[in-house]
């Protein structure tokens, strides 16, 4: 564990716009967890923000960032569209992993994802299309139904967590996980959560399980290094 992190604001090119992120690290972290955030949220997601802070706290290095652009996020707002667009949030996403794998300060870091909602499913549609980058998923009251075809093409292991309370998404994650054949999947239902995981205690919860996922699936996974070592983070 480590004290000392180092905030850094980001403009990430992604499929002919910019999308605003914040990336915070330890001095040498085990490995790098992206956010993607649901629908009619952003970077700015309270509880994704307290998720990454424990996550931090376990020496991770976290990611949020907008999927939408400000034109993008005002249009929304109106029609609530482009929330629901999971092709375009996963293929941002996915150019978002080309973009840490460009980068000799991340590139050699394990790549974690962390959905929530409908980023959830861009985040699994993300691991399908990039699955030599992507080592674990975990999904917080995620709709990976929306993920639809892609399903069975996600091979890094998957984690659903979903409150008890929240009883259609429930049966919603049960489905996608029996359509998920070729990764490693494992359902846990936080008893009196509701799907924003308010409760007292659930979003403790939520951050306890994802990062015991992330210290087993991604820390301890072994991906090919690039030929040059990577640097501290900055």
């Amino acid at each position: 564990m480590t004290t000392q992190q180092q905030t850094i604001g980001l403009r990430i090119p992604a499929r002919g716009v910019t999308l605003d992120g914040d990336l915070i690290a330890p001095e040498m972290p085990a490995g790098i967890i992206v956010f993607a955030h649901g629908s009619g949220s952003s970077r700015l997601s309270p509880r994704n923000r307290r998720v990454a802070a424990a996550l931090r706290a376990s020496n991770f290095a976290t990611l949020l960032f907008d999927l939408l652009t400000p034109e993008e996020e005002a249009m929304d707002a109106d029609t609530g569209y482009l929330r629901f667009d999971i092709d375009l949030l996963a293929a941002r996403l996915a150019e978002v992993t080309d973009w840490l794998l460009s980068r000799v300060e991340t590139r050699d870091l394990n790549i974690g994802f962390f959905g929530a909602s409908t980023g959830a499913a861009a985040a699994l549609v993300a691991a399908a299309l990039r699955p030599n980058a992507v080592g674990a998923v975990v999904s917080r009251g995620g709709r990976p139904d929306l993920a639809g075809n892609f399903l069975p093409m996600v091979y890094a292991p998957t984690l659903l967590i979903v409150g008890g309370n929240d009883r259609p998404v429930i049966g919603m994650n049960e489905a996608a996980m029996r359509r998920m054949t070729n990764a490693r999947t494992e359902l846990v239902i936080v008893p009196g959560a509701t799907h924003l995981f308010e409760e007292r205690g659930a979003l403790e919860e939520v951050s306890r399980l994802a990062r015991e996922w992330f210290e087993v699936n991604l820390v301890r996974a072994r991906r090919a290094p690039s030929s040059t070592p990577a640097g501290r983070m900055g």
